[in-house]
C-alpha cells in the first residue's frame, strides 16, 4: 500500500510540473472570448496585440419547435462569435446577449424577450461600456430576426457620437439578413422546401454545432414539420389548419452538411463585411 500511494504521488508530481516547464514549447490557444480572459490578458491583446475591434453579437432565447433547444440562437453566436473573432485575427468576442427583441408565449412555452426600447438601450450601454474598456471598433450584430432594426439606430447613434474621437461603431447586417436570403435561395435551387423559423436552416445549424450537446432532439426530427411558410404579404388561409408546434416550414431534410453549410456562410459574409464596413470608415476618418 505504501509502494502505491508513493507512486501515485511521484506521478502526479512528475504530471503537475511538466506543465510548469519554462522551456515548453505547447502553444498557448489564441483567446478571443471577453469573459474567458483576465484583464491582463485583455490590456495586453487590446494595447499589444491590435485586438482593438469588438464583436457584440446578439443571440436570444425562444422556443424553437419540439425538435430544437430554446437557447438555439445564443449557443449559435458563442460559437460562431468565437470563430468570426478568429478569422477577424484583431477582435474579440464580447459575452452573448441571450434575449432578442420578441414575446413570451403561454401557447409555446421557451421564449424569453424584450422590448425593443430596453434591447436598445442593453445594447447601447455595453458598446459604451467595451470602449471604456479600450476598444476603438465596436460590431454590433445578431442572430434573432427582432432586433435588427434597433442594432442599426445603435450603431448609426453611436457612430455619430463617437467618430470624431477615432472610435468606430457598425452594424454588420448580413450575418443575419444576406445569408437568410442568400440561403432561402439555396434551399429552392436545390429542391428543398421553403423554410423560415425552427425549420431546415435552423435545425441543421443545431444538428452541425451542437448535434452531439443535446441541442436537438433527433428522434423528432422525422416528423417536424409545421405550418406553411407564407410568402411576403400572403395572407393566412383562413380554412388551413394550423399545426401550431412552433414550426414554420419543413425541418425533416434537416442535416449537419446543411448546417455546416449555414454556419460557413455567417462566418463567410460577417468577416467580410466587417473588413469592408471598417475599412470604409476608417479610409472616411482619414480623409
Amino acid at each position: 500500500m505504501k509502494t502505491l500511494i508513493l507512486t501515485t504521488i511521484i506521478l502526479t508530481t512528475s504530471t503537475a510540473a511538466s506543465y510548469a516547464q519554462p522551456g515548453s514549447t505547447a502553444a498557448k490557444p489564441t483567446l478571443v472570448e471577453f469573459e474567458l480572459m483576465t484583464w491582463p490578458e485583455l490590456k495586453k491583446a487590446i494595447h499589444e496585440e491590435g485586438k482593438t475591434t469588438v464583436l457584440i453579437f446578439n443571440g436570444g432565447t425562444e422556443q424553437r419547435g419540439p425538435q430544437g433547444v430554446s437557447g438555439a440562437h445564443t449557443l449559435i453566436v458563442r460559437a460562431l462569435g468565437k470563430e468570426i473573432a478568429e478569422k477577424l485575427g484583431n477582435a474579440i468576442v464580447a459575452p452573448a446577449i441571450p434575449f432578442s427583441v420578441n414575446q413570451a408565449s403561454a401557447e409555446l412555452p421557451g421564449t424569453i424577450g424584450l422590448t425593443g426600447p430596453l434591447f436598445a438601450a442593453l445594447n447601447e450601454q455595453v458598446a459604451e461600456q467595451m470602449i471604456v474598456n479600450g476598444f476603438r471598433n465596436v460590431v454590433l450584430m445578431g442572430d434573432h430576426g427582432g432586433g435588427q432594426k434597433e442594432l442599426s439606430e445603435v450603431a448609426a447613434k453611436l457612430d455619430a457620437k463617437y467618430a470624431p474621437q477615432g472610435i468606430r461603431v457598425v452594424y454588420c447586417s448580413d450575418v443575419y439578413e444576406k445569408v437568410g436570403a442568400d440561403f432561402n435561395r439555396w434551399l429552392a435551387e436545390n429542391g428543398y422546401p421553403a423554410g423560415a423559423h425552427a425549420s431546415i436552416k435552423d435545425t441543421s445549424e443545431l444538428l452541425y454545432l451542437g448535434g452531439d450537446k443535446g441541442w436537438v432532439r433527433k428522434d423528432l426530427i422525422p416528423t417536424a414539420v409545421g405550418d406553411p411558410v407564407r410568402k411576403p404579404g400572403e395572407a393566412r388561409d383562413p380554412g388551413a389548419k394550423r399545426i401550431g408546434n412552433g414550426i414554420s416550414g419543413d425541418a425533416r431534410r434537416s442535416t449537419p452538411e446543411i448546417g455546416k453549410h449555414v454556419s460557413d456562410m455567417k462566418v463567410e459574409y460577417a468577416v467580410r463585411q466587417i473588413r469592408t464596413l471598417l475599412n470604409q470608415t476608417t479610409t472616411a476618418a482619414g480623409q
